[in-house]
């Protein structure tokens, strides 16, 4: 969206989309598990990392070759706006990335209006099975499921992803 996609030189193999132009770009393993040698020899002259996905020790070996990196984590949707404007600066895209970034302001905005206007509903996402893990509050997800008055049952939990038992989630339906 930013008119760069030709100057990507790596991707994730996770990095999927846009699925009619990605495919042209060369996969340099994963986010646990970068080629750095391959990444290295690419030459990019920008890395982009997420701080949740991506591990601080491949990003300090990045930076060690020489590399720049740019490493987001981003919460909220007001985080996520914030992301695309310091990325779009830092790949000289400023004008274009801005609005990008104020269009998911005013959507935000208008869900949070929206959502005004009804009682908040009480919700659990549960991400894994075996063990049964959800979010805390200090997620993304937990930060969009709030936009339209999404309220947490297990918001409040230590670790961002927290394992739960069934009888904590029957309880949570109580509280």
């Amino acid at each position: 969206d930013l008119g760069l996609g030709d100057a990507l030189v790596g991707r994730t193999k996770f990095c999927v989309h846009p699925a009619d132009r990605v495919e042209a770009v060369e996969k340099v393993g994963g986010t646990k598990n970068p080629k750095i040698e391959r990444i290295v020899e690419l030459a990019p002259d920008l890395v982009l990392m997420n701080e949740e996905e991506n591990r601080a020790e491949d990003a300090k070996s990045l930076q060690a070759a020489g590399l720049r990196v740019h490493a987001s984590m981003p919460r909220t949707a007001d985080d996520t706006a914030a992301m695309v404007r310091s990325i779009g600066v830092a790949l000289g895209a400023g004008r274009v990335a801005e609005p990008i970034a104020a269009d998911i302001e005013r959507r935000a905005d208008r869900v949070r209006r929206q959502a005004a206007l009804h009682p908040p509903l009480r919700y659990a996402c549960l991400i894994w099975r075996e063990p049964t893990m959800t979010v805390s509050d200090d997620t993304f997800i937990a930060g969009l499921l709030a936009l339209p008055g999404g309220q947490n049952v297990f918001g409040s939990r230590d670790d961002r992803y927290p394992v739960i038992t069934p009888r904590e989630l029957h309880d949570a339906d109580r509280l």
